[in-house]
């Protein structure tokens, strides 16, 4: 079995992390143990561009159980756990190419590695692998039946390839379930976004003006999580339906480049490009901390910022300050990278429960359907959404209450009225 991991000795402190993980992921579990009776994925291969985490390794285990022939690679350089890469070697037999702080070379190296199987399957966190496929490796596109996409940057990118008639084979865009975007997306994104923070730098946000760029779901819960510890929340949006959603929620909303005037700590989170650029940094206060949550490390403009300084200097395991010529200091997390999981361990595992279920039963979904799905990027049926909200209510206990035949023909009724 070929893989790249950094130590395989590592294993048993990673086996124990999968494990705890795995106790608090019981859809996904439900979900490992139907697989592995069912084998609904037996004879297939999977490529997987994902982070690798403890949540990610349960995924691993439930394709396996389904019969699948599974390759990892990490979808981001600096959020690999070393312990749960040699784990899923070492104790269960599935190849990962992954290191955390790989660099450049070796990140993309990795994903050609998974990509060597010429998979059946792609399983993608920002669209990693389905674009070497379509830029460099065309020649595995005809064997590929379907992917699936699981962040909103990997998702927008695929539906601009749909449009432009050049995507070439079917996505299942699992971001866009219920069950991912609500829950994985706000209160998972929230938490460990303000985790990754704290980590890094250990400061009080309680009385802090805490800037966050961008007002989607993964905004929102950023805001939400800030203002729970006592920040004073200053949302940017360029959107007006989503800034005056946040006005609404009593968060004051400004330019960006006032709010640079005015913040303390910045998180970007838009999955775009230069959300903090030149001007800003020419205006920020002295100590201003700035980090990222969106998926690529674009968001903040890193050169400008360089450009305007004297040098850097890591202050923190996960800091780096930037002396500017005029005195002022500015400290960037994480090289810009995503926060939750550079300095932090990501989501938390009962919100991936739900993440990786859709991107299971996605991947079931595409086989059941091979054939019939065209070159396009689908939604997750919404049966599947429902079914997936049904077993986490069912793990915590909460039992809901079922429409009456009465209230169904009023609902189905135009005649009805008052």
């Amino acid at each position: 079995m070929k893989y790249d991991v950094k130590d395989l000795a590592l294993a048993e402190r990673g086996t124990r992390r999968i494990e705890w993980a795995r106790s608090s992921m019981p859809v996904l579990r439900s979900i490992e143990e139907r697989f592995s009776r069912e084998q609904p994925l037996k004879g297939l291969r999977v490529s997987a561009c994902l982070h690798v985490t403890s949540e990610t390794a349960n995924l691993m285990r439930a394709l396996k159980a389904g019969g699948a022939d599974v390759r990892l690679c990490a979808s981001n350089p600096l959020s690999t756990q070393d312990d749960v890469a040699a784990a899923l070697v070492k104790g269960f037999g599935i190849p990962v190419f992954a290191i955390r702080g790989e660099d450049k070379e070796t990140y993309y190296g990795h994903i050609n590695a998974a990509l060597d199987s010429r998979p059946h399957l792609t399983m993608d966190d920002g669209a990693d692998t389905i674009g070497v496929i379509h830029a460099q490796r065309k020649d595995l596109a005809a064997n590929v039946i379907a992917g699936t996409e699981e962040t909103t940057t990997g998702v927008i990118r695929l539906k601009s390839m749909e449009r432009d008639g050049v995507l070439l084979y079917p996505i299942i865009a699992v971001n866009d379930a219920d069950t991912k975007h609500f829950f994985d997306n706000r209160y998972g994104t929230g938490q460990s976004t303000v985790d990754g923070i704290l980590r890094a730098t250990n400061l009080l946000l309680a009385g802090k003006r805490f800037v966050v760029c961008g007002y989607g779901w993964c905004g929102r819960g950023v805001a939400m999580r800030a203002r729970g510890m006592g920040a004073n929340v200053i949302v940017v949006e360029t959107d007006p339906l989503k800034a005056l959603e946040a006005v609404m929620d009593g968060f004051t909303v400004l330019p960006m480049l006032e709010a640079a005037r005015q913040g303390e700590v910045f998180v970007t989170v838009t999955g775009n490009m230069h959300i903090i650029r030149k001007e800003h940094f020419d205006v920020m206060r002295d100590a201003a901390v700035v980090c990222n949550s969106g998926h690529f490390n674009v968001e903040i403009d890193i050169p400008a910022l360089a450009s305007l300084s004297n040098g850097s200097a890591p202050i923190r395991d996960e800091v780096v300050e930037y002396r500017l010529k005029d005195g002022r200091r500015i400290y960037l997390l994480s090289e810009g990278r995503l926060i939750n999981l550079a300095a932090a361990e990501g989501h938390p595992a009962s919100v991936m429960d739900m993440s990786f279920a859709n991107q299971a039963l996605g991947s079931e979904y595409a086989i059941k359907n091979r054939g019939t799905l065209e070159k396009k990027v689908y939604r997750i049926p919404r049966s599947i959404d429902a079914e997936i909200a049904r077993l986490k209510l069912e793990s915590m206990g909460v039992k809901i209450d079922a429409l009456t035949d009465e209230q169904r023909k009023y609902l189905a009724s135009w005649e009805m009225g008052t």
